[in-house]
């Protein structure tokens, strides 16, 4: 595994970012976060995504390691068309565990999470677009296949999004991600089952 940045573009750099041994290790700023809205009556829009353009169908795929250790501690992928036009998924660490979490958002956020039962040290996030459609997918180190997670509206209209790797820490500084793998490809299969 090996990612190259590139041709990626940051919004909102992180205060420590570079590749060692063909990973990209992360570290964030002070509480950085990604939430239009719902709930919580905050918007924030400052949390640290390296990303491409993207146009069409496609398939993007990460797969990363964490030390979540706070409460929102976060990393994933995210696909965005704007400030309130954007989905972001992976592990999210909220009731002292590990999460998959998707967010996606038109306007306001919402937000479903399900607590990983296993141990793992890596994970992987696959996402799909096509057409209206955002197909997630998970698995980690210990898994052989790939798992549903989600299956998300997105709005067909937006068709100049960018997409990469996100991570973010609300609660503090100092989260450390390490993305293994990146990629963006021609969309796989439509098929769920």
């Amino acid at each position: 595994m090996s990612i190259d940045i590139t041709d990626m573009v940051w919004l909102n750099p992180p205060p420590s970012a570079e590749i060692r041994d063909g990973a990209l290790h992360l570290r964030s700023a002070e509480k950085t976060d990604f939430w239009q809205g719902t709930y919580y009556g905050f918007h924030r829009d400052d949390g640290h995504f390296l990303h491409v353009a993207r146009s069409g169908d496609f398939t993007a795929e990460a797969t990363f390691s964490a030390r979540y250790e706070a409460l929102y501690d976060q990393a994933g992928i995210m696909l965005r068309a704007d400030a309130t036009h954007w989905m972001k998924c992976g592990i999210e660490y909220t009731d002292g565990a590990r999460h998959f979490s998707v967010v996606v958002t038109n306007g306001n956020s919402d937000w479903s999470a399900f607590r990983i039962n296993h141990d793992f040290e890596l994970m992987s996030v696959r996402v799909t677009r096509n057409g209206d459609a955002l197909f997630i997918q998970y698995r980690t180190d210990r898994m052989a296949d790939w798992r549903m997670a989600r299956l998300a509206w997105f709005d067909p209209a937006l068709t100049e999004i960018s997409v990469g790797p996100v991570f973010c820490s609300p609660q503090r500084g100092g989260f450390e991600a390490v993305f293994h793998d990146f990629s963006v490809t021609d969309p796989l299969s439509r098929d769920i089952h």
